[in-house]
């Protein structure tokens, strides 16, 4: 087996040629039709255009943006090592500005330590942080 002797496993089809002639197949009109503005060069319609008549992404009302990253806040193992952390809940956490005003519920997820026991109300955990508050004593409470 030589490089020059390599061919491809499937063979490769031509690219259609069109307004080749009418012996192509694909002559004279080339598969555009007779007349109209899709026949023509450069004609065609804008994306959502529908014929004059009042587009649906104008027709519909316009509404706000909410985010819907912002309604549950993420927080580290390590932040709940703050003064004072043995009853914690949502309103404890905003108070310290650890999650912003605006969320509506908390997961707490395993990244660093945790140094004393706490007591969770109202807040998500994962797995690996239920197994380490309930090693140090703490409680879990939804």
């Amino acid at each position: 087996m030589e490089l020059n002797t390599l061919a491809p496993v499937v063979k490769k089809k031509n690219s259609k040629r069109v307004g080749r002639g009418i012996g192509s197949g694909t002559g004279k009109t080339a598969g555009r039709g007779h007349k109209g503005q899709k026949s023509r060069a450069g004609g065609y319609h804008k994306v959502g255009f529908e014929g004059g008549q009042m587009p649906l992404q104008r027709r519909l009302p316009k509404i706000g943006f909410t985010s819907r990253n912002n309604d549950t806040a993420r927080v580290r193992l390590s932040e709940l090592n703050f003064k004072g952390n043995g009853n914690i809940t949502i309103e404890s956490l905003k108070e310290k500005k650890i999650i912003s005003h605006s969320a509506k519920k908390v997961k707490v997820f395993l990244s660093g330590t945790l140094d004393s026991k706490v007591n969770l109300k109202g807040i998500m955990v994962t797995a690996g942080v239920k197994k380490i508050i309930e090693e140090l004593g703490g409680k879990i409470t939804e």
